[in-house]
């Protein structure tokens, strides 16, 4: 599979990205100027987090304006895959490719540390192959993660089965004590209707490699190159 990854002027976790998708996970891999005006032929493309224009006026507004996004809806609305990390997330709802937005924590501090994760379902490529059961920690780092949208848009999530992640203790267990960022019903990852288009906060790229004692994030790329 080709991927694209997309780099925008602030974008800090795009080699991250690339080093997991190229050379860990042995995929072709082609990187994306955020004023580029062709995707290059590439299958799935990635907007990786980062704070893309300094998020000065709100994270990932400037982006959604960036050349490479018309190509980017374009590709999504065809069928294309399309995986937001973090900012990557923010740019995905900015552009309404996903519901809802992401607003400041509740807390109104940036946030860096390890959490965990629950799969809601194995209704996607990327959730396919993972274990429902299990508690997954991914690291976050965000100012605006706090997933919202309204209780319509929640139940039609819900409903859907298109929410992918929630935020959960290492029992597995959905508590609000587990949320880091007051998301609501601690959501930390959906997709669109036609379940090819991600977005999360966490970051699966830096739980992927053996060498940082973690490789749960790596079990969503595997199951992305399982099922894609």
């Amino acid at each position: 599979m080709k991927f694209g990854v997309v780099t925008f002027p602030g974008s800090n976790c795009d080699e991250d990205m690339v080093y997991v998708l190229e050379t860990l996970m042995g995929q072709e891999v082609e990187r994306l100027w955020h004023k580029d005006t062709d995707l290059k032929g590439v299958d799935f493309v990635v907007l990786p987090g980062g704070f893309s224009y300094g998020d000065y006026l709100r994270s990932g507004a400037i982006a959604k304006l960036s050349p490479i996004m018309s190509e980017v809806i374009k590709h999504a609305n065809n069928g294309g895959y399309v995986l937001g990390v973090c900012n990557g997330f923010q740019i995905l709802t900015e552009t309404g490719l996903l519901e809802g937005a992401l607003l400041h924590n509740d807390n109104q501090r940036f946030i860096c540390k390890n959490i965990y994760l629950k799969s809601e379902g194995n209704y996607t490529a990327m959730t396919k192959d993972l274990n429902s059961q299990k508690a997954y920690k991914i690291p976050i780092a965000h100012g605006e993660g706090r997933y919202y949208a309204s209780a319509e848009t929640i139940d039609k999530l819900s409903s859907n089965n298109q929410i992918l992640f929630r935020y959960c203790n290492e029992e597995v267990e959905v508590l609000k004590s587990a949320n880091p960022n007051g998301s609501i019903d601690n959501i930390a990852g959906i997709c669109n209707e036609g379940r090819n288009v991600f977005g999360m906060m966490p970051h699966p790229e830096r739980a992927a490699d053996a060498e940082l004692s973690n490789l749960d994030g790596k079990a969503m790329f595997e199951s992305i190159l399982a099922h894609c």
